[in-house]
């Protein structure tokens, strides 16, 4: 029997000014809401792909959740609360184990490029009794995916958050208390005009309609991202 695992993905509402403001410029304000709805929408098409695992939302600010019904109407909706990542990366997990599953992984929705098969890879890897803790680092020193098999507070509170040191505090602090930790291969997130050119120039490594919305957005954007 499969163990009950959830894959929720942590969501802000794509409101203009409130997402991807660091792409402004060379993006306005709105288009850099419409990518980032674009990344929601292929992180959604991805997760639900999966099949093996209960998809989720775990969605900011509280009055977000009407729109997430529309993305997602078939995904279990999770409301992060108040507070930085850390808080509100705590809360998630605590409510997705509450409500009875015994593996959950917090992923992020700006990698729309990230390999399905990473995905797959960290289910069974949240999955499996020997490991306590499971991370995607990004190539900026982050992580893109967290995973555990129980609430695990003191990895998520008083990081420097967006900072070059948040997955070696992470590890650090997960050996400390004794946990075991699988790794992923890293990958790149979008948070930057760089990551943005980036982004344009890597290939879909080959999974047909991989980053279908975000691929479409940026050609009508043309030269302008």
């Amino acid at each position: 029997m499969l163990t009950a695992t959830v894959v929720a993905i942590m969501a802000k509402t794509p409101r203009a000014g409130s997402v991807k403001t660091r792409l402004c410029p060379p993006l306005t304000a709105s288009e850099a809401a419409a990518l980032y709805r674009c990344f929601l929408l292929d992180k959604i098409e991805q997760v639900r792909g999966l099949g093996s695992a209960q998809a989720a939302i775990a969605y900011t600010p509280p009055d977000g959740r009407r729109e997430f019904e529309v993305l997602a109407p078939d995904f279990l909706l999770v409301d992060q609360r108040d507070g930085d990542l850390g808080a509100r990366l705590a809360q998630s997990f605590a409510s997705l184990f509450a409500s009875g599953y015994t593996a959950a992984l917090a992923i992020d929705s700006d990698t729309p490029t990230l390999p399905t098969s990473f995905l797959r890879d960290a289910v069974r890897l949240v999955r499996t009794p020997a490991v306590d803790v499971v991370l995607g680092p990004t190539e900026d020193g982050g992580y893109y995916l967290v995973g555990l098999r129980a609430p695990q507070t003191e990895l998520f509170c008083d990081i420097a958050w967006s900072t070059t040191g948040v997955l070696a505090e992470t590890i650090r602090r997960a050996n400390a208390k004794g946990l075991t930790i699988a790794c992923l291969p890293p990958w790149s997130d979008v948070d930057t005009p760089a990551d943005l050119e980036q982004l344009r120039r890597t290939p879909d490594g080959g999974e047909s309609g991989k980053a279908r919305h975000t691929r479409g957005f940026l050609a009508r954007l043309g030269g302008r991202a």
